[in-house]
């Protein structure tokens, strides 16, 4: 898999009462072909530094009508049966009515109803408050577009 490529979008926004927010952008690229791609690391890296130690929660959010956001074991397997699943649920064919782009596409357009284009996570202590095997993925049926961009805010306590 390739390496999120960082932007520098990064801000605090001031939050009512106590806490506060922090942003930023990364983007992905999926290359042309269906992905599970994991960025919890890039998540990791982010609330580390915006938790400064501290409680909150991390909102994890794709601005694309086409993907999505899973909490899930990644690795044996895993990946590859939530794309047969979604191949079963949501094939390439030509039943779709939303038919623009490469035969399927509209399916794509279906996948966030059913993996959402949000995730929220709480941190404790600086870190998230991820199950032992769980793993933030970026789920991407649309193979017509490579690069996604991922927003992750942290709203402090």
């Amino acid at each position: 898999m390739l390496a999120p490529a960082c932007r520098a979008e990064n801000s605090k926004i001031p939050a009512e009462k106590e806490g506060e927010m922090h942003t930023t952008t990364f983007e992905v690229e999926t290359g042309r072909r269906e992905v599970v791609y994991d960025v919890t690391a890039e998540c990791d890296r982010f609330v580390r530094a915006a938790a400064d130690g501290g409680d909150g929660l991390l909102h994890v959010f794709v601005p694309h009508a086409t993907a999505g956001l899973a909490l899930m074991e990644l690795g044996s397997g895993s990946d590859t049966d939530l794309l047969a699943a979604l191949d079963d649920l949501l094939p390439a064919d030509g039943r779709w009515q939303h038919a623009h782009g490469s035969r399927g596409h509209g399916r794509a357009h279906v996948l966030p109803a059913l993996i959402p284009s949000y995730a929220t996570i709480p941190v404790t202590g600086g870190h998230m408050a991820l199950g032992t095997w769980q793993s933030i993925a970026l789920v991407d049926l649309n193979v017509d577009n490579s690069t996604r961009t991922v927003r992750l805010s942290f709203l402090s306590q």
